[in-house]
C-alpha cells in the first residue's frame, strides 16, 4: 500500500516563505506524475503544481511565487511558495498518479493517490 506522507506547513505570516515536502512510502515506483493541490473551507480542491517526467505545470495564480520540485529516485515532491498571503490559506495535499502519464494532468482526478493534507495557515 502507497502512502503519501506531507511535511511542513503551519501559521505563517503574510509575506513568509512556506516549504512543503512530501514521501511516499511502502510500496513505491515511479509515479507518472506528482502533484501539490490545496482545498479552502468551502471551496473546491485547486491545483497548485504539478511535475511529470518533463514537464513542469503551474497555476496561474501562483506561478510568480510557487515552485514545485520532485526527486524520482525517492519518489519525492516539494513545493517552495514565497510572498504568501492569507488566501493562501488552505489544506495542502500532496498527490501521484501511478497510471501512464497524460496531457496536463492539473485536475484530481488525474490522481489515484493522496495524501492526508497538512494545515497552510497565512495571518498575521
Amino acid at each position: 500500500q502507497v502512502q503519501l506522507v506531507e511535511s511542513g506547513g503551519g501559521l505563517l505570516q503574510p509575506g513568509a516563505s512556506l516549504r512543503l515536502s512530501c514521501a511516499a512510502s511502502g510500496r513505491t515506483f515511479s509515479y507518472s506524475a506528482m502533484a501539490w493541490f490545496r482545498q479552502a473551507p468551502g471551496k473546491e480542491r485547486e491545483f497548485v503544481a504539478a511535475r511529470t517526467g518533463g514537464a513542469t505545470y503551474v497555476s496561474s495564480s501562483v506561478e510568480d511565487r510557487a515552485t514545485i520540485s520532485r526527486v524520482d529516485a525517492s519518489s519525492t515532491v516539494s513545493l517552495q511558495m514565497n510572498s504568501l498571503k492569507p488566501e493562501d490559506t488552505a489544506v495542502y495535499y500532496c498527490a501521484a498518479r501511478s497510471r501512464p502519464v497524460v496531457e496536463r494532468p492539473t485536475t484530481p482526478d488525474s490522481y489515484d493517490n493522496w495524501g492526508q493534507g497538512t494545515q497552510v495557515t497565512v495571518s498575521s
